[in-house]
């Protein structure tokens, strides 16, 4: 199975793939793993197909990961791979990790990851770990260097990215508050200030579920 495989059965998952990298021994997996593939939501498409699933119908706690767990699950049996998940835990995978391996996902201006064309709101529903060599792809150069404004340093409203790191007590308590509704409905306005994450055409109700999941 090649690459262009691999999008076509991620596009009929309704997701996309996000970036893989040829493993090394830091990254915690076994040598018959020869390339780690990540995926994530194919938006805005995802969200209508993640509706209609019965995991999101079923009333059941953990909707989409269990929806993920199912789908992505099943694929990597279907092709002789290994399935990862970033929940599940602990231990978790090392997604952070793995997605800066692939030279597609950098850390951002307010340290939360960045994808070339996710922006903020690259989500990793799960990974493909193959035991056959994928061709890397050279790496890209990290859209926030030539991002002139950096607008999502200046748009929390509670300046919960102050620079040294991200401050959930004040994120959460700002959640709380009849202020913080638009970051609850709409989703994080650190995210959606980012170019990439305004072109990028996530659903708000999707937004809203994960807000939902982040701060219950």
């Amino acid at each position: 199975m090649n690459l262009t495989d691999l999008l076509q059965g991620a596009h009929a998952r309704h997701l996309r793939i996000l970036g893989h990298f040829a493993p090394e021994d830091s990254h915690g997996l076994g040598h018959e793993v020869k390339t780690v593939v990540l995926l994530g939501p194919d938006e805005p498409q995802f969200w209508s197909a993640f509706e209609d699933s019965a995991e999101y119908r079923d009333g059941a706690p953990d909707p989409m990961d269990r929806w993920s767990a199912r789908v992505i699950g099943d694929w990597a049996r279907e092709i002789g791979g290994e399935a990862y998940f970033p929940f599940g835990g602990p231990p978790y995978a090392p997604f952070y990790q793995w997605a800066l391996a692939t030279g597609a996902v950098w850390p951002s201006p307010i340290r939360l990851l960045i994808h070339a064309q996710s922006g903020l709101f690259v989500s990793f529903r799960g990974a493909l770990g193959l035991p056959y060599a994928i061709p890397q792809a050279p790496a890209q150069d990290r859209p926030c260097d030539s991002c002139t404004h950096q607008p999502c340093r200046s748009a929390c409203p509670v300046a919960a990215f102050d620079g040294s790191g991200y401050d959930t007590i004040r994120c959460h308590d700002h959640l709380n508050t009849m202020a913080g509704a638009d970051c609850m409905t709409k989703g994080c306005r650190a995210r959606r200030a980012c170019p990439i994450s305004q072109n990028f055409g996530r659903v708000e109700a999707q937004s809203h579920f994960h807000m939902r999941s982040f701060h219950p």
